[in-house]
């Protein structure tokens, strides 16, 4: 991309992500993180804070391991302690422990943070931004400054802010981040300050942002910021941190790279960016979003007859970009509103021939209809329409035969989670299996001993596990009678789907949606074999 503008990405996903609620991340979560933000082809990634615990310490010692080919390490931590040395502080001393070429290192912008909360003079505090940055150069570190609470500290007292970032210039930072700690900023004041930033220092460091989405702002006040004259962002390719989180790398880098014109990563890398999120997601163990732009699951997906109609014609007619340029893909959702040409798009997948007008395609949607009016909803659970599709055209097999299963709560609880167990009698091959699970509940307890019963002869689905479990209530006026549908979502690390289960017996609902999770693995494992056969 001759000619193209640049924008270096700093993915905060180790160290500001890692303090969002629910995160816990290992050493070796980590190195697999870095391992996919390098190849995905970030320029840095923060990845923690060596100083603030023995852990972060001993993965920058092992991380050194790795033969990075894109990602530039990141140690991050503060200015010095006010009235102490730089040679004395031991949080200095870390940051140059962890051995990275570039570190990162915050102060105070805001004056009221400066003397109502770390409680020194705004003189002092300068000289603790100028001394850390000067320490850290002299030491032969690239700097990167994040100037903490920036757009409030600007609006507060201006004039104090931007002595802030002259102290760092001073001591030999060569970016200076304007963080948006708060949150709270709006659009102009975030695009009017970061010109007034760049008009007075861009001809002496590169001119960074960091922003925070408790606004819901985060994305829009990046781009904008970029759009004013920022060249490095920072974010974390989840979204995820502090509160509501920090800005999406995964929603910024394609915006910036396919409609404003920047560089980011290099150009081929973009088609990985959905794979990279999942994977990433998948290590933190968190559920993604499916709503997310670009790399959500439904962030292509159609549903109304006529959209799909239009999109089989034209994908133009309703895409903003091609789904395949950010490593996603087309998805026709199943329901009562879709219309026969989506049946035909979802068909042509296992057997091409098959025409519009052909007798099965009609089946199907009679099928659908039926079973949605008796509570199923397909347009949520993408494999057991598939398996309704594949029995209907006859390009299903069944893998076992079911003898009977039973479920039954423990009392009083024999020890710490468990609290159901279960018992399965399977058939493969006219060889019986008959175990038993036990588990934190009656689906739990199901699902381990389905599994057990199975991977005798089909060891891949230990390679899977159930991500999400939703119940809901269809009929609220039966009280306890009421039918309920059960959606379970599983995953392999590389793909994800959802089956459906409806029943007046919760357990069965369950088990229905179950036995679809297992077969719909079972069945991609065996095309997968086919095609490297052949």
């Amino acid at each position: 991309m001759s000619g193209t503008k640049t924008i270096d990405i700093l993915d905060s996903t180790l160290r500001d992500g890692a303090q969002g609620e629910g995160i816990s991340f290992s050493i070796q979560d980590k190195i697999h993180i870095v391992e996919a933000l390098d190849e995905l082809g970030v320029k840095y990634v923060e990845a923690g804070n060596p100083g603030s615990n023995p852990k972060d310490m001993e993965f920058f010692q092992q991380v050194k391991k790795l033969n990075l080919k894109n990602a530039r390490l990141c140690a991050f931590g503060s200015t010095r302690r006010k009235g102490m040395q730089c040679i004395e502080d031991t949080n200095l001393q870390s940051l140059l422990a962890a051995d990275t070429e570039d570190v990162v290192f915050f102060g105070k912008s805001w004056d009221f943070q400066v003397t109502d909360i770390i409680r020194t003079t705004l003189e002092e505090n300068l000289e603790m931004i100028r001394d850390t940055a000067e320490f850290l150069k002299k030491n032969g570190r690239n700097v990167i400054y994040d100037a903490e609470h920036f757009f409030t500290a600007y609006v507060k007292n201006k004039e104090y802010a931007m002595k802030t970032l002259q102290a760092a210039i001073d001591g030999g930072a060569s970016v200076l981040t304007l963080c948006e700690t708060k949150g709270g900023c709006v659009l102009d004041e975030c695009r009017e300050i970061t010109k007034d930033v760049v008009k007075a220092f861009g001809d002496k460091a590169v001119i960074g942002i960091h922003t925070h989405n408790d606004s819901g702002l985060a994305v829009a006040n990046t781009l904008m910021a970029v759009d004013s004259g920022a060249r490095h962002v920072q974010g974390c390719l989840l979204g995820i941190g502090e509160r509501t989180g920090n800005a999406n790398l995964s929603t910024i880098i394609p915006n910036l790279q396919l409609k404003m014109g920047y560089e980011c990563i290099p150009s081929e890398n973009l088609k990985i960016i959905t794979p990279t999120v999942k994977k990433i997601a998948e290590i933190s163990n968190l559920h993604l979003d499916s709503g997310l732009p670009y790399v959500g699951t439904n962030a292509f997906a159609h549903k109304a007859g006529m959209h799909i109609d239009a999109v089989l014609k034209n994908p133009y007619a309703y895409e903003h970009i091609e789904p395949e340029s950010v490593g996603n893909e087309r998805v026709f959702l199943m329901s009562e509103v879709a219309g026969r040409s989506m049946i035909i798009e979802k068909i042509k997948k296992f057997d091409s021939s098959i025409e519009k007008d052909d007798p099965v395609v009609a089946e199907i949607m009679q099928k659908v209809k039926q079973l949605e009016f008796e509570g199923y909803q397909f347009e949520g659970a993408d494999g057991s329409f598939e398996l309704l599709v594949r029995k209907t055209i006859g390009k299903y097999q069944p893998f076992f035969k079911l003898h009977y299963y039973q479920v039954n709560s423990v009392n009083p609880r024999p020890e710490e989670g468990v609290c159901a167990c279960a018992q399965v009698k399977v058939e493969v091959d006219e060889q019986i299996e008959v175990t038993g699970g036990e588990g934190m509940g009656p689906v739990n307890a199901l699902d381990i001993a389905f599994r057990k019963a199975l991977e005798r002869f089909y060891p891949s689905v230990q390679s899977f596990r159930l991500t999400d479990y939703k119940v809901r209530v269809l009929d609220g006026k039966s009280a306890t009678a009421s039918r309920v549908r059960v959606l379970i979502e599983s995953s392999d690390g590389n793909e994800s789907w959802t089956t459906v289960g409806v029943s007046c017996d919760l357990v069965e609902a369950s088990w229905l949606a179950l036995v679809d999770s297992f077969e719909y693995k079972l069945i991609k494992d065996v095309e997968k074999k086919f095609k490297k056969i052949i």
